[in-house]
């Protein structure tokens, strides 16, 4: 390459660096790094107080930024916090089906913003494998990084300019106006508490960090007192919290014991450092870069926070309750962070046995997040990461819904109710009503279920079988229920986290329950694109209505061929009526009700639309399908010998299913020819 080429010049300009010129936002690049004297950032507390709030208040102001939504499930109204969703990339981490649990995380975090209490606790999620509890970790990392990068959410520490032009920042990010010495605080926060109308009022907890005091009292001295020249060495500078950067965000996890001590959580000591400060108590020898240092004015993640090691675990006790952290050869420090772990269900109940660990526990508030116990919801999970433009293949309706109700089934526990089994549950829950059950019912169906939600099998699992059909079916082009119920059995065998040959036997029988579901929906599906002839539906209503108008008023129906006026037709009428299980002994009432209601509309000077009545919609469908069926032969589908007219029916169906129901070509002519074989073997057990 030449060197006019690889370093491109106004006389060969390059269009993409052109473009990458253009898009850069200047203006928030200098307020992103804008920095001030002590006093201007005294003048901008006084102006905003909510820059200076502290860990908890951030996190709760953040989350509420993106509003709420409230809905009510079986008499209970429920908040929906939106940040859920992910606001950030485009609902990659948004979580489903859990508003219950994470209502109750945020009341925990409300209460810590205003100083309830909760704020001297760690916050432990507590759940299943695969049950989001890390999502939500991300998620809440991912929103403070963001949100620091809001004006709404600016926040700010400081650096050292020295007289020989070193520039030390504070190690742990504190908050400048933790600069304010102890014994004047009271009266400097007064003041600015006083004249503010924020929600917080602000509080500071603490001496500045280790370094920050040792250059305090040095410059003190070198200035002879003059607290004005002390802090002209200060520069305020914004804060962006930054994982990758290691500022304001830390995680930790358990790895070997051998190669893992607690210095990983409080820092070590510098060696190097030693030789030019002269001594291992020098603050500057000492690398604050533990992940409760780095975590300082944001938040600490603990994975898998019960595998560590119990000398790990003591150091959460300080961390959590008095807000400190013991480095070595220091003085115990403040720090300003949420902390946050997570955990499944076997480590907990160790910690519930361990007689050692009772200070922790007490320091602890669990919130359970366990797996999805509605079809729906659960259902989205699978709609976020395999529909879009990334997954090639087509995948036939209902495929993602069929493993998400597989995937529910194995959560919910035995119904105890003799006359209610396990598929309708998992309806009710769903949202749907049953004869008999009212939501009372079902608010008791999931009280007395303790274990729903904590047993089953996981997301993971259901998204990786998922993605095993995709690739063994690559070739198709498409994949259906079918191939990723048989992804699902085969690999039980081999499950790591299931032993149990009964349990395995249970959930291969749920999979026939999924099967026979399948069964029902796709032959509902279609016959009504069988029936979706409007103008038949129409006329078929009408013939009904007629005759059901001449049975009330005990009249004649007009033959409209012959003209002859003759008894309604009451083959006809049952025929409809039956197909939404209208009793024989029901029949005359039934049909009052009907012109009773029409005669209503009417009254009112409105027309009657079968179409508002989804009972009768249903049953004309039904019927019309009955009708229809057998002038389209769906049977002989699977002989592979079709005339030409019924084939020509046929498209005419499956174009129905593509339009209407989200089918391709491939997908549909297997599903007709699935439910061509239901039909065959229905009559064939008739015949």
């Amino acid at each position: 390459m030449s060197e006019a080429k690889a370093n491109p010049s106004p006389l060969h300009p390059s269009p993409l660096l052109d473009a990458m010129v253009q898009l850069q936002d200047i203006q928030q690049f200098r307020e992103l790094h804008w920095e001030g004297s002590f006093a201007e950032y005294l003048d901008l507390v006084t102006a905003d107080p909510t820059v200076a709030r502290n860990a908890y208040q951030r996190l709760y102001d953040l989350i509420m930024q993106f509003g709420t939504e409230t809905y009510s499930e079986f008499k209970k109204d429920i908040v929906r916090y939106r940040f859920f969703d992910d606001p950030f990339d485009n609902g990659k981490d948004a979580v489903f089906g859990l508003d219950v649990h994470l209502e109750k995380l945020v009341r925990v975090l409300k209460s810590a913003a205003l100083g309830y209490g909760t704020e001297r606790r760690v916050i432990l999620l507590h759940g299943p494998v695969g049950s989001a509890k890390s999502t939500i970790v991300r998620l809440i990392k991912k929103g403070l990084e963001w949100y620091s990068r809001q004006p709404e959410g600016r926040l700010y520490s400081f650096e050292w300019r020295l007289p020989s032009g070193e520039v030390v920042p504070s190690p742990l990010h504190e908050e400048p106006l933790k600069l304010i010495p102890l014994e004047m605080r009271e009266d400097i926060l007064g003041r600015i508490n006083g004249s503010s109308k924020a929600r917080y009022a602000i509080k500071l907890e603490g001496d500045l960090d280790p370094v920050s005091r040792f250059l305090f009292k040095q410059a003190m001295t070198e200035e002879k007192g003059d607290l004005t020249r002390v802090l002209d060495r200060i520069r305020v500078k914004r804060l962006i919290l930054s994982e990758r950067d290691r500022i304001g965000i830390g995680t930790f996890q358990p790895k070997d014991e051998k190669n893992q001590d607690s210095t990983e959580l409080t820092g070590d000591i510098n060696y190097r450092k030693i030789a030019e400060y002269g001594s291992d108590s020098d603050p500057r020898a000492f690398n604050f870069d533990g992940e409760f240092c780095v975590a300082n004015r944001g938040i600490i993640e603990f994975v898998e926070m019960l595998k560590l090691d119990v000398a790990f675990l003591y150091d959460l006790l300080g961390a959590s309750q008095e807000h400190v952290i013991k480095p070595k050869k220091f003085a115990q420090t403040a720090i300003d962070e949420v902390i946050i772990g997570h955990t499944n269900e076997p480590e907990y109940r160790k910690l519930q046995s361990n007689e050692f660990m009772e200070a922790l526990r007490d320091r602890t508030i669990k919130i359970d997040v366990p797996y999805i116990t509605t079809w729906k919801a659960e259902s989205r999970i699978y709609q976020k990461d395999f529909k879009g433009g990334r997954i090639k293949a087509h995948i036939a309706p209902h495929t993602l819904e069929m493993a998400a109700m597989w995937a529910v089934l194995t959560r919910l526990e035995e119904p105890k109710k003799h006359n209610l089994s396990l598929i309708q549950k998992l309806r009710l829950y769903d949202g749907k009503t049953l004869p008999g059950f009212t939501e009372d019912n079902v608010k008791e169906l999931r009280k007395v279920a303790r274990r729903e939600g904590l047993q089953g099998i996981s997301p993971r699992y259901i998204q990786d079988k998922i993605s095993n059909a995709l690739v063994r079916e690559a070739e198709s082009a498409y994949i259906n229920p079918f191939m990723v119920i048989n992804e699902l059995e085969a690999g039980l065998d081999s499950h790591s986290l299931i032993s149990d040959e009964e349990l395995k036997k249970h959930y291969r029988d749920l999979l026939g329950v999924v099967k026979k579901e399948y069964e029902d929906i796709v032959k509902n599906e279609v016959q009504k694109a069988i029936a979706a002839d409007e103008d038949a539906i129409t006329r078929l209503c009408g013939n009904y209505i007629d005759n059901v108008k001449a049975f009330c008023l005990k009249e004649k129906v007009r033959n409209t061929y012959t003209g002859d006026y003759e008894e309604p037709d009451e083959r006809m009428m049952r025929s409809v009526e039956e197909k939404i299980d209208i009793a024989e002994a029901r029949k005359e009432d039934f049909r009052r009700e009907l012109m009773n209601y029409i005669g209503g509309l009417a009254i009112d000077g409105k027309a009657f639309d079968f179409r508002q009545n989804e009972r009768l919609y249903r049953a004309l469908e039904l019927k019309l399908f009955e009708d229809q069926k057998d002038s389209i032969k769906l049977t002989s589908l699977v002989s592979q010998v079709v005339d030409k007219d019924t084939q020509a029916k046929i498209d005419v169906v499956k174009q129905r299913l593509i339009a209407n129901y989200g089918y391709d070509d491939q997908s549909a002519t297997d599903v007709l020819n699935f439910v061509a074989s239901i039909f065959a073997r229905g009559d064939a057990r008739r015949s």
